[in-house]
């Protein structure tokens, strides 16, 4: 069964909640990265920070864990070289963006609190190169056009394409 596992994907893929649904099923430390990587007033570590605040964590779980996130270009290997799972929630864009559409509204207008007291604004999502909306896009791109060749032949890889796949892995990745 395994007990290192990344849950990578862009957002509104689910990764938060399939990692945290994962690590309770498991009964291993969920890691949420976004959590580690955004200070009070959206401030970030640099990547060296960010790899020794990544380890520490990491290293706080010796009976396993499940990594939420994807900040391969801070933390290069450091995290899926450590694990024994790599899923990739490799949705449709058709489904990652309204959940992100949806959720990103529900945040604005409820003023939800994030990581480190950050809050999305309605100025962030529609006017800065910061906008979740853009980073969609972009990071779906990425990974259909990076990830298939990074991750070729590696056994460790589970991609799964529906919410169908994703809740048919779930059950059989945690029967004991």
């Amino acid at each position: 069964m395994p007990r290192r596992i990344v849950v990578k994907g862009s957002s509104g893929a689910g990764k938060s909640t399939i990692a945290s649904e994962l690590a309770g099923r498991l009964g291993v430390t969920y890691i949420e990265l976004d959590a580690l990587h955004h200070g009070p007033n959206w401030s970030e570590p640099t990547s060296a920070e960010f790899q020794t605040i990544v380890r520490l964590a990491l290293d706080a779980a010796p009976d396993g864990w499940v990594v939420d996130g994807d900040y391969d270009s801070k933390l290069g290997d450091l995290v899926t070289a450590e694990a024994d799972t790599i899923v990739w929630l490799d949705l449709p864009l058709s489904v990652k963006w309204p959940r992100v559409w949806r959720r990103t509204m529900h945040r604005i207008r409820n003023r939800v609190e994030l990581w480190s007291g950050n809050r999305e604004t309605w100025r962030d999502t529609f006017a800065s190169r910061h906008s979740i909306l853009f980073w969609v896009l972009v990071f779906h791109v990425r990974q259909k056009r990076h990830w298939p060749k990074r991750f070729d032949g590696d056994v460790r890889l589970v991609r799964l394409r529906s919410e169908d796949d994703i809740r048919r892995w779930l059950e059989t990745a945690t029967e004991e």
